[in-house]
């Protein structure tokens, strides 16, 4: 067996087994009748992506659980992909071509999607590729991409379907509109954020009273030649007698429009009077409707002001007509003030201009199966976590409104729909479209081709991905199916995501299963995972959500090759407490890489310490250990390892990631190497007690490698052949996991058991001994060894303390530990084995004394309070089992008896 090197230099280890597991298809997910299925499909990063900390935290999670499956036995699959981002992409490539002086109309529909498709094969992978250095365990063979040929028929397979099923329809409706990159987006691609403007008090002068005029604000003076009413509350005594009256409108065309009353008026906001242009206001739009006012559309689709917002502004920007249209109010009269104002407004996110409420022709999608994916949540059939979630999922769908799922794009799935020539579109109803002789819908396409104009809108990306669980697993063709093992691995298991697309891909998602997967078959067969996990969003010291834009986000390839990919994916997830948002700390990336050298020193140690017996195996290497010569410390930390086993099996059920994390780093750091590591060191010196304590060391570091590869893969790998606990040809992950109840029941097979008594009189031990240290540590002495303690405490204790008074004066740092009465002034800390106190030369700083004490006092009031207030509750009282109960109890008596202890040591101080 090799040496273990000195120092652990990941980048080298890293590039070794990632492509060794690619090698030996270790990613492989297989059909095995004989295990269980795990599946998980990876949310597809935009294809234009690039590595960011929001993929880091949700691919390590993903990974986390992929890997956690195989060492538990179970057959996993990963299925890897990319989404090709219809606006992100075309945004791209239209950019390099702006940089040639051309636009996508240059070069024609066909043409540009060559260019597009050019692009994608030269750097639509890089994501993939920076997760393949993060360690992502994925199936990398059966990569999907949402442009595929396989994939794109599924997608058009859907509209076909729900066009003929009559979810589908055509309408004219607003929508949020770029006027950019000229199409419609979703919700999801609008950015808000906040901008300083102005805001304008305009006043319209009625028609039979002149000289009487009527105010409104409005922060859209452009849009006034587009106004068709002027709206009030009918129940608004400032405007009694004004409904039904008429005012000129204050800008544009020469125009008489109606006062109306609706009762959707804020009073409050403003004069009360809101002006009503329902072709750039969704509520404005709603008002005219019930109104029956007339649509005036006063800008293009470019953002261009047109015709209809009169001869002085037509042909300019929405922004220079703006301000033009302040100039022309002004000069008129009607602008009675103006003044700044601060409002949210939303952006395009690719193009990062604001966006137009805009009325254009679009396919919606009346939503397949509301009711039965309200049921797979509520009913449990699905389990978010956080559990809260749930309640935000259900509330979106009680309130659902269809689906705008076309876009104005070229690159994306185009809609299979044709028209027949000479039809105008724009006079189409509902029963013209499904009329065959003027629109065909299908995959193929007409028979006669030369009769038929295809629209020219795609889809929007979303329309693709929500098929994303089975579409990648070959539907609709059936031999395609049965290849990818739909029946063995749907539905997957678990989706991580992030809350913020709850509606726009989880909750379309499930309605999709349930609309096309397994028709006639029960509920649980047909969802498309039996789990959600929602991350948080990761944000920067400041609080601000990481973001190119603000430049608070670091490259995490350059943290990988600072810190490795295991120090990266261990700080990230101990900083991810399940449901919470995450504060990015560089510190705790740092932290991850030092468990990491902590790991390998500790492994090496181990190396150095003895030869290894046989740790090919479990079994094996309980075969070596002597239950007759175990001393307390062994019975104490084979304890903590199944305590630790049991902790880390709970917060896997649970999803608590970073609860799991730290339950290994304290067991790892605290419990083995700063304790066991330490005490064992004399007894590798007896050859009486050497081969049983490393047989011991070798059982621990078997075991933790199997509970922390899942999180830190490539130096668990490593070590894990190092120490001799793999075949050279076999991976970590053929090994299972074994959980607590089965060490123990293998180790009752041996004859081990555990001492009780000698667990809880190291758990003592290490807390006098922690506690003594911190003493030190308070009065600035951590680092010496020449401190002389004294304890009071009972005649029981202090034999405790004398049967180990080498260990403890050496773990504690002290070159004497004696007994004696109460200390008075002394600096001091209540334990469990007494009261310890600080032996200084020096004159004590009674101030500073006092101030600790009362401090601690203080913290221990309140968690004696919670105790008393536990065992005054009737339903904790009546429901905790006899040993809770008894152990609050005994917890109360503690703390009361310290409490005590402490107001002595303060009243000494006087």
């Amino acid at each position: 067996m090799a040496e273990i090197s000195k120092s652990y230099e990941p980048r080298d280890v890293e590039k070794k087994w990632y492509a060794r597991w690619l090698a030996a298809k270790a990613f492989a997910g297989k059909i095995d009748a004989g295990k269980e299925a795990y599946s998980i499909v990876i949310p597809p990063p935009n294809v234009t992506g690039v590595l960011t900390m929001g993929h880091v935290l949700n691919n390590t999670l993903q990974d986390i659980l992929i890997r956690r499956a195989r060492l538990e036995g179970r057959s996993a699959l990963w299925i890897p992909g990319t989404d090709h981002a219809g606006i992100a992409t075309q945004t791209v490539v239209e950019r390099e071509l702006r940089k040639q002086k051309k636009t996508r109309h240059d070069f024609g529909r066909e043409k540009f999607l060559e260019k597009v498709w050019e692009w994608r094969q030269e750097k639509g992978g890089i994501i993939l590729e920076q997760l393949r250095r993060l360690g992502a365990s994925c199936d990398w063979d059966r990569t999907q991409f949402t442009m595929d040929p396989h994939y794109s028929k599924a997608v058009l397979t859907v509209f076909v379907d729900l066009f003929r099923k009559g979810h589908i329809y055509r309408g004219k409706r607003m929508v949020n509109w770029c006027p950019v990159s000229q199409t419609a987006l979703s919700d999801e691609e609008v950015i808000m954020k906040p901008v300083s403007g102005m805001i304008y008090r305009v006043r319209y002068e009625r028609v039979d009273a002149p000289g009487t005029y009527i105010e409104v604000k409005t922060t859209r003076p452009e849009t006034i030649p587009g106004d068709v009413a002027i709206a009030v509350h009918p129940d608004d005594p400032r405007y009694a007698g004004w409904i039904g009256r008429k005012v000129r409108r204050a800008l544009g065309p020469a125009a008489e429009i109606p006062i109306i009353g609706d009762a959707a008026v804020d009073r409050e906001f403003g004069t009360g009077a809101l002006k009503i242009t329902p072709a750039h206001d969704k509520a404005d739009l709603e008002i005219g409707g019930r109104h029956r006012l007339p649509i005036v559309d006063v800008l293009d689709a470019n953002g261009v002001l047109n015709d209809l917002a009169g001869p002085e502004l037509a042909g300019m920007d929405r922004f220079a007509g703006r301000k033009k249209a302040a100039e022309l109010l002004k000069a008129s009269g009607a602008l009675v003030a103006e003044e700044p104002y601060a409002n949210n407004v939303g952006y395009s996110e690719r193009a990062d201009v604001p966006i137009e409420p805009r009325l254009t022709w679009q396919w919606w999608l009346r939503y397949p199966r509301v009711e039965e994916a309200k049921a797979a949540v509520r009913d449990g059939h699905i389990k978010f976590h956080p559990e809260r979630w749930s309640k935000v999922y259900l509330h979106w769908l009680e309130n659902i409104q269809d689906w705008c799922i076309s876009r104005q794009l070229w690159w994306g799935h185009r809609i299979p729909v044709w028209y027949r020539k000479g039809v105008n579109r724009e006079q189409l109803t509902e029963a013209d479209l499904r009329d065959p002789s003027k629109v065909h819908v299908s995959l193929e396409g007409p028979a006669d081709p030369e009769n038929w104009v295809q629209e020219d809108d795609v889809l929007d990306t979303w329309a693709s991905s929500w098929l994303w669980p089975f579409a990648t697993m070959g539907w609709p063709e059936a031999e395609a199916q049965k290849q990818a093992g739909i029946d063995y691995f749907y539905p997957t298991t678990t989706l991580v995501t992030g809350p913020d697309i709850i509606f726009f891909w989880v909750a379309r998602m499930i309605m999709a299963g349930l609309e096309f997967m397994r028709p006639g078959e029960p509920l649980e067969r047909r969802i498309p995972f039996r789990h959600v996990y929602f991350t948080g969003i990761i944000r920067d010291a400041k609080g601000r959500k990481m973001s190119k834009s603000l430049g608070n986000s670091p490259d995490p390839l350059d943290l990988i090759d600072k810190y490795g990919a295991d120090g990266l994916r261990f700080g990230i997830v101990s900083i991810a407490p399940q449901g919470q948002d995450i504060r990015f700390q560089e510190d705790r990336i740092e932290g991850g890489k030092n468990f990491c050298n902590k790991l390998w020193n500790a492994c090496r140690f181990r190396q150095m310490s003895g030869e290894a017996g046989d740790n090919s195996s479990l079994p094996a290497i309980l075969d070596r250990l002597d239950a007759a010569r175990f001393d307390a410390d062994d019975h104490a930390i084979l304890d903590r390892l199944l305590a630790t086993k049991r902790d880390v099996n709970r917060c896997f059920y649970e999803f608590e990631f970073s609860a799991a994390v730290q339950a290994l780093y304290g067991f790892f750091w605290n419990d083995f190497c700063d304790w066991y590591v330490e005490v064992s060191k004399a007894k590798l010196q007896d050859p009486a007690t050497k081969a049983n304590c490393l047989a011991i060391q070798d059982l621990v570091l078997r075991q933790t490698l199997l509970l922390l590869h899942p999180f830190i893969p490539f130096i668990t790998e490593e070590l894990w052949h190092e120490l001799g606990y793999g075949a050279p040809d076999t991976s970590i992950e053929d090994v299972r996991v074994e959980n607590a109840s089965q060490i123990a029941t293998t180790s009752l097979a041996r004859g081990l058991t555990l001492d009780r008594e000698a667990v809880v009189a190291v758990e003592r031990l290490k807390t006098f001994v922690s506690q003594a240290r911190a003493l030190k540590a308070e009065r600035g002495l951590a680092s010496r060894r020449d401190v002389k303690l004294l304890v009071s405490t009972t005649d029981a204790d202090w034999a405790t303390i004398g049967a180990n008074l080498a260990k403890i004066s050496r773990m504690a740092g002290a070159s004497s530990i004696t007994r004696q009465a109460v200390v008075e002034g002394a600096p001091a800390v209540v334990t469990p084995l007494g009261t310890v106190y600080l032996d200084l030369a020096s004159s004590v700083d009674a101030g500073a004394e006092r101030a600790r004490l009362q401090k601690e006092l203080e913290q221990l009031a309140r968690h004696i309070a919670g105790t008393e207030a536990r065992l005054a509750n009737p339903a904790f009282v009546s429901k905790a089992p006899p040993a809770v109960l008894e152990g609050a109890k005994k917890q109360l008596a503690e703390q009361q008896a310290k409490r005590g202890e402490l107001e002595r040591l303060l009243k000494a101080l006087g």
